[in-house]
């Protein structure tokens, strides 16, 4: 009787010990299944992860590189500010080529021709090759900066004055920002426009500098002293804009850029893109600075749209900002 006893009680804990060891196989085993999956989930993702890294470098080496971009800079017997000006842009890496906008009654020196080169060659590096090309033009006129460049290689062109330096990670940014939107002026000095409600009709506009700006939070104009926009724009102002357009510029010695602006929003249908930048003006000698400038530039908006038959500029309050530089947004 007592072995039976012992018997069943010996059996019982048989049971209950290999139940319990079966449970305990059974979390083993759900533990390792979990940590398997883990782990082949993570190693599926950074194939996965790696797969499309190289097929981008693939992709990359077999696409053809895409061009850069063209500076054409104008300037007026400021030598010292020239020759700073094109120190400094010759550096920037997505440069193909320079070409100085030449409007002076004398060429250009050998000297300072020679001086240039050598900045431009000192900054290219051995990887590129930045072309300088001097366009010298025989009259003296703003249109001179927007003549049609026959031998320009590139599609872009970086439209700046001499006397303004963005960082050429300003200008590699804005570069990248009007290669979404090729059609359309991009820049980092915005101007606006409005309807004038004192004259009590709709025809007859104000222009208004970066104050109104600033305080309206609009635009419908980028400056062409610090703007990218195609080189078809230089074709089309040159050949197919209205003579009389180009002969008030070159009278007034005024609002070629407002002109380009016209044209640009014309074609396009499109407002321009305002880029952040920080700008260093290194010379305060332009038009800008002169007294009057407003109402001069209200009046060739108003020529303008009776010269184009409407009113083609469009405002918006688009601002590009490269968020890596900034550590609000």
């Amino acid at each position: 009787m007592r072995e039976s006893f012992l018997s069943r009680r010996t059996v019982r804990r048989l049971r209950q010990l290999l139940i319990c060891t079966a449970g305990s196989i059974k979390i083993k085993l759900v533990l390792c299944c979990c940590i398997a999956f883990t782990v082949i989930a993570l190693l599926s993702r950074a194939s996965g992860f790696t797969g499309w890294t190289n097929r981008s470098v693939a992709l990359e080496r077999l696409s053809i590189p895409r061009k850069g971009y063209a500076i054409v800079m104008n300037t007026w017997k400021r030598y010292d500010l020239l020759k700073q000006s094109i120190s400094h842009y010759s550096s920037c890496p997505g440069l193909e080529s320079i070409h100085i906008v030449w409007s002076e009654p004398s060429p250009p020196s050998s000297s300072l021709k020679k001086f240039l080169n050598h900045i431009v060659q000192s900054n290219s590096g051995h990887e590129r090759q930045v072309e300088l090309k001097f366009d010298i033009n025989k009259e003296d006129s703003l249109n001179n900066r927007f003549k049609e460049i026959k031998d320009l290689m590139t599609d872009a062109v970086f439209s700046i004055d001499d006397d303004v330096i963005f960082s050429c990670s300003s200008v590699e940014f804005a570069f990248n920002v009007w290669r979404s939107a090729p059609d359309t002026m991009v820049g980092f000095l915005p101007r606006i426009h409005w309807v004038d409600q004192s004259k009590g009709n709709n025809d007859y506009y104000i222009y208004g500098g970066w104050w109104s700006v600033w305080w309206t939070g609009a635009y419908s104009m980028v400056l062409s002293k610090a703007a990218f926009f195609h080189k078809k724009y230089f074709s089309l102002y040159t050949n197919d804009m209205s003579t009389s357009v180009r002969e008030y510029v070159t009278k007034n010695r005024n609002c070629e850029d407002i002109a380009m602006s016209f044209l640009v929003a014309n074609a396009s249908g499109a407002p321009p893109i305002w880029v952040k930048g920080n700008i260093y003006e290194i010379g305060s000698t332009g038009i800008s600075s002169m007294g009057g400038h407003s109402e001069r530039r209200t009046q060739c908006v108003n020529r303008f749209v009776a010269e184009f038959g409407r009113m083609p500029l469009i405002p918006t309050t688009v601002k590009v900002v490269d968020t890596r530089n900034v550590w609000f947004w």
